[in-house]
């Protein structure tokens, strides 16, 4: 089957944020590309972005990936607040589900703590320090734990 793995974008401080969840989730950066190495001469601010992030892959678990890139002054920045993707990820226990919540969502209000759902699951909403919203789900019906 094949496998989704969310590819995120940020306004320069891509490497922080990967350095942040790296802490959180674990795993290894599998690659790193910065736009110095792959020189693009059209680009007139190649120079000032020399350092940013082109592209960053992190291992997540047995087998998720989470990629990233800064984006180009040239292409704009990104808005924030938008609301147009979430990442989801489902926890194997109330503890990890927790443990990744309250790590995910230091420096920020969540925009829904995380608890018993109206669906039965313990699931959270928040929009972390960098704009990128996650929800957290917990579902005993799916792994079998109470």
């Amino acid at each position: 089957m094949a496998s989704i793995n969310p590819f995120i974008h940020f306004n320069g401080n891509c490497e922080e944020a990967f350095t942040f969840y790296k802490s959180i989730f674990g795993g290894e950066i599998m690659a790193i590309y910065r736009f110095k190495d792959i020189p693009n001469p059209s680009n007139p601010n190649a120079q000032a972005e020399a350092e940013k992030i082109m592209y960053i892959a992190l291992s997540i678990g047995k087998s998720s990936i989470l990629m990233g890139s800064d984006t180009p002054s040239s292409m704009g920045t990104h808005n924030l607040n938008e609301n147009r993707s979430k990442i989801a990820i489902s926890a194997e226990s109330k503890e990890e589900a927790d443990t990744l919540f309250n790590a995910l969502s230091v420096g920020v209000i969540p925009e829904m703590p995380i608890g018993e759902s109206p669906w039965g699951s313990y699931f959270g909403l928040l929009r972390d320090k960098y704009g990128i919203e996650w929800m957290i789900d917990f579902d005993e019906k799916y792994h079998g734990q109470k």
